[in-house]
Formats: structure tokens, C-alpha cells, sequence
């Protein structure tokens, strides 16, 4: 391993100046489940590491009726899984904190950390998006608000610049939700996903996430029109499904083949509304 810098600012603004004296070869050190195993690998050479567990703020976690729910930054998975608020709220989110690695990984790794890498197969991706996530930013210019729908560019590409660090995720109140988070994986326990998928049905509202299908998580919207328009029977879910499958761009790769992964999200969308329809 390449020797490096290592930083612990105390303040976001610290933090933030750090990254831009040091430039894109500078990372941020959160849980490092990711990021301490790729400079294993040589895959990231960094200069400088600027570790940000020690800035309070981000260590935050609250629950408002009315505002919602706001995860910090340096929140571990293993918290969101054991939280009353998420568990009562947003059970599926729960449901996909507790699906990423083991339990020592969940000790270690977070949610913001789980997006930021912007792998289209973070497991915590699909949930956000179908409860339209926001994501909390500080840098150069002060703090400013990103729809997660803006966040990913691409293959662990980010909208973020530099001298630019998630604080949080911010996910709105509602009144009437169930979700259902699947996974789908060549081991049951501690693996990554082949494909995974969130379904929620807020009120009469559907809406429905993919990973692992495309360069970045996904929005099933032409599916999700149709099931707006034409409600949960066995001959709708099946179109459903059947729709959220063409909007999918799989690849063919060391876990599966790009059919496979359509296939499984025909499996994984109707069993998901099956269940939301009870």
C-alpha cells in the first residue's frame, strides 16, 4: 500500500478545505469498508485521506411525523437496522440496510457510504429512490440539496465536486406507505447483488427501483404509469413486471448473465406488488 496523508478534521469546513488543497487524489474515510479494501488492491491510490468520523454532526439520526427521517453521514447500517423510527416507517429500508454484507460489515459501513460509491447494485439505492431521497451536501459554497434522482452520473460517478462531502439523507414523511425490498444473490448471506428491487405502494401510488440493471440504479417509470393507471390485478402485475423488465439495461458479468438479470426482475416485481396487494 502506497503511503499517504492522513487527516481527522474536527469541522465540515475543515474538511471540505482539506479535499480541495489536496485534489481529486484525496478520499473521503468513513466506514472504509470500501474504500480501505480497494487501496488493499491498489484499485485507489490516494495521497491524502481525510477521515470524517470525528465531525459530530454526522453522526445524527431523527424521525419527525411530519418532516421525516434524516440519516447523517456517519450513521452505520447497523443503527438504521436496530432504529424504531426507520423499523416502524420505513420497514423496507431496514430491510435493505440489513441485507448489505455481514454483521461486522454493518458495524462499520453506512448508508451515505453505501450510496456515494454509486455501485448501481448499493443495495440502500433502491429504497431511496422510490421514496425520492434527498441528499444533504456541504462544500466550497455552503450546503445545498440534491434529489437522489440527480445524485448518480454513472458507474461510481456522483454529481458531487470537489471539495464536496454528504452530510445526510433526507426521506419525507408519508402517511400511507408499504415497501418491499428483494434481493437477489449467488450466496443467501453476504454477498452483492445480482439484481435488486424496492416496490412501494404509497396511497394508490406505485413506484418501483432496480439495481444492478443498469449504469446506475433505476426508476421503473413506464412500469409504474402503467400500474397507476390500471391498478394491482394478476393480469396487470404481470404486465408490470413484464414492462419493468424492457426498461432494464443489464450487462453479462462475473455474477450473471444479462438475461438472468431480466428474468429475475420479472420474478422480483411480481412477487414485490403480489405482496402489496395482499
Amino acid at each position: 500500500m502506497k503511503s499517504f496523508e492522513y487527516f481527522k478534521p474536527q469541522t465540515l469546513k475543515e474538511a471540505s478545505e482539506l479535499l480541495v488543497t489536496h485534489g481529486p487524489n484525496a478520499h473521503i474515510l468513513n466506514g472504509g469498508t470500501d474504500l480501505v479494501v480497494r487501496m488493499r488492491d491498489r484499485v485507489t491510490v490516494p495521497d491524502a485521506v481525510v477521515d470524517i468520523k470525528g465531525i459530530k454532526e454526522l453522526h445524527k439520526i431523527n424521525y419527525d411525523e411530519n418532516e421525516g427521517l434524516f440519516v447523517g453521514a456517519c450513521v452505520k447500517l447497523s443503527d438504521m437496522v436496530h432504529n424504531r423510527a426507520v423499523a416502524e416507517n420505513y420497514s423496507f429500508l431496514a430491510d435493505a440496510a440489513e441485507s448489505v454484507g455481514s454483521g461486522q460489515v454493518r458495524n462499520l459501513a453506512t448508508m451515505v457510504g453505501n450510496n456515494c460509491n454509486a455501485s448501481p447494485l448499493a443495495d440502500t439505492a433502491t429504497p431511496l429512490l422510490v421514496l425520492d431521497a434527498v441528499v444533504c451536501i456541504y462544500g466550497p459554497n455552503g450546503e445545498k440539496e440534491v434529489s437522489i434522482h440527480d445524485f448518480f452520473k454513472g458507474v461510481r460517478k456522483t454529481c458531487l465536486e470537489l471539495g464536496e462531502i454528504v452530510t445526510g439523507i433526507k426521506i419525507p414523511a408519508y402517511k400511507d406507505l408499504k415497501g418491499v425490498f428483494m434481493k437477489n444473490s449467488r450466496r443467501k448471506d453476504v454477498d452483492l447483488s445480482t439484481v435488486c428491487t424496492s416496490v412501494a405502494k404509497i396511497g394508490n401510488e406505485i413506484r418501483i427501483a432496480m439495481g444492478a440493471v443498469a449504469p446506475t440504479p433505476i426508476r421503473a417509470r413506464e412500469a409504474e404509469k402503467f400500474a397507476n393507471e390500471k391498478g394491482l390485478t394478476d393480469e396487470t402485475i404481470e404486465k408490470i413486471a413484464e414492462i419493468a423488465a424492457s426498461e432494464c439495461k443489464p450487462i453479462d458479468d462475473v455474477r450473471a448473465s444479462k438475461e438472468y438479470r431480466i428474468e429475475m426482475v420479472r420474478v422480483m416485481i411480481r412477487r414485490s406488488l403480489e405482496q402489496l396487494r395482499g
